[in-house]
């Protein structure tokens, strides 16, 4: 088994482009930028931006739902349906807010977290069996802010803050040819020891 399908979260429109929530977006905007003649697309039947790349020799998909964040398993949903991905071969790229701004973690399946674009991807896979890499934005409390989540996640970060996550997508980066050929101990040792 090994990742056929990369989502990355995040809300459409340049209003959310550069905000915590759209954390998923980057790390899926700089991977296609990565990769050779790889560019995402719209593409209708699945109200997202798509792109069909290789990586480590594989065929992997691409995706960043244009739906807004509540209503990413649509998306998801219907491209993993039509290509035939199952559960196990989806990661799910997220800002993650009980981690810290430069930290990101793998890790397969448990609950949402409260987050409204898992919530609604679990509910269209009809399980929560998928990879996720959570990439860390901090919490409003642990970064002495006195924002509410929903205020937090729809800003863009602190300059240091953007930094720091901006190092967590360049790490993250480099686990991905692992996953796509299915280490994923291999992976989560990289990436969780660096």
């Amino acid at each position: 088994m090994s990742i056929r399908l990369i989502v990355g979260l995040g809300n459409p429109g340049p209003e959310y482009e550069q905000t915590r929530h759209n954390a998923g977006f980057w790390l899926v905007d700089n991977l296609a930028n990565s990769l050779p003649g790889c560019r995402l697309q719209r593409e209708t039947r699945f109200n997202a931006m798509v792109a069909k790349t290789s990586i480590g020799g594989r065929e992997v998909w691409l995706l960043e739902p244009l739906t807004y964040m509540n209503r990413s398993g649509q998306s998801v949903g219907a491209l993993a349906r039509f290509f035939k991905i199952s559960q196990d071969e989806i990661l799910v790229v997220h800002d993650e807010l009980d981690i810290a701004p430069g930290v990101a973690k793998l890790k397969k399946g448990g609950s949402s977290g409260g987050h409204n674009g898992l919530k609604d991807i679990t509910s269209a896979l009809g399980t929560q069996d998928y990879w996720r890499l959570r990439l860390g934005i901090g919490h409003p409390r642990s970064l002495n802010l006195q924002q509410g989540v929903a205020d937090f996640v729809l800003h863009r970060p602190r300059r240091e803050e953007q930094s720091l996550i901006e190092e967590s997508i360049d790490k993250s980066l480099h686990i991905i040819p692992l996953l796509c050929e299915g280490q994923f101990n291999a992976a989560t040792m990289k990436l969780h020891t660096n």
